[in-house]
């Protein structure tokens, strides 16, 4: 026997693999660790993410503790509300003579003021004209003032179902934002015109589109769940040479402190729509 060839008892040197680096049966280790070492790791990060977890949940419950349900603690919201109308449409186009073209517009009206119907304002409060209604703040659900669909009269939908739209004559109605805590000085009141050289005939409801106080201030959506904003309507009262011509309406909050002319914020205190009824 030659001192090359293999003596009958040695063992066959191992031979390596790639395969050696996902398991190695040597050492039984998977992907360079062993069971062990592979359940220590697992250990510290579920005991690591575990803790970052408390900590993220114990830090939002104290944040929590700090916020009331009712009112924001903090607010990025402008302190003058906006205006905007009804139907929601800034283009208001239509032909008198086809239902069909203004059928959307009625359908808008009813809708929104279903809350306003007299059998559901009925249960509300009757409140005093001309000052702020303000309530305890332990009260769990604040009162609501009334305000009637009937007190717009001929842009209630009660006596005329199409609000003026078949006339050529159509109803617009306009109203605020809602603003937690907002209590607006003086007389506030809607006053709309047409931005060309002659004049348009307007009529307004309730009477000179008067904003009363009585439905400020409003406390939020969870204790004042009830709570209609006041609405004004507004009576194009469009003649013949009205017709086939746009006319565009600026309609605005006059007679107290809410800003109605901030370069920067078109719809702060005021709203602009366009009208054109056709034949």
């Amino acid at each position: 026997m030659t001192k090359d060839q293999d003596k009958p008892g040695d063992e066959k040197e191992y031979k390596t693999s790639w395969k050696d680096s996902i398991y190695n049966p040597r050492t039984g280790e998977f992907v360079g660790r062993t069971a062990s070492s592979w359940g220590l790791i697992i250990l510290f990060y579920l005991v690591f993410y575990g803790f970052l977890a408390g900590f993220f949940c114990l830090t939002m419950w104290v944040m929590l503790l700090t916020l009331s349900d009712d009112v924001p603690k903090y607010s990025d919201r402008v302190p003058n509300p906006g205006l905007v109308i009804r139907p929601m449409s800034l283009d208001i186009v239509y032909n008198r003579s086809d239902a069909a073209k203004y059928n959307q517009y009625i359908q808008h009206l009813d809708n929104f003021l279903q809350r306003y119907n007299d059998t559901e304002q009925a249960s509300n409060e009757l409140c005093l004209a001309g000052e702020y209604f303000e309530q305890d703040a332990t009260e769990v659900e604040k009162k609501v003032c009334q305000f009637r669909r009937s007190s717009l009269r001929l842009c209630s939908g009660l006596s005329d179902s199409s609000y003026g739209y078949a006339e050529g004559k159509p109803c617009v109605l306009v109203k605020m934002n809602r603003i937690i805590g907002l209590k607006p000085l003086g007389d506030p009141y809607i006053n709309c015109t047409a931005k060309r050289d002659v004049s348009l005939q307007l009529q307004y409801f309730p009477k000179e589109g008067r904003i009363d106080k009585m439905y400020f201030p409003y406390y939020g959506k969870k204790t004042h769940g009830k709570y209609v904003q006041p609405v004004v309507a507004v009576k194009l009262l469009l003649t013949k040479e009205d017709y086939n011509q746009e006319i565009t309406v600026e309609c605005r909050v006059e007679g107290s402190d809410l800003r109605n002319n901030d370069d920067r914020d078109k719809s702060l205190g005021r709203v602009t729509f366009r009208v054109l009824v056709t034949e």
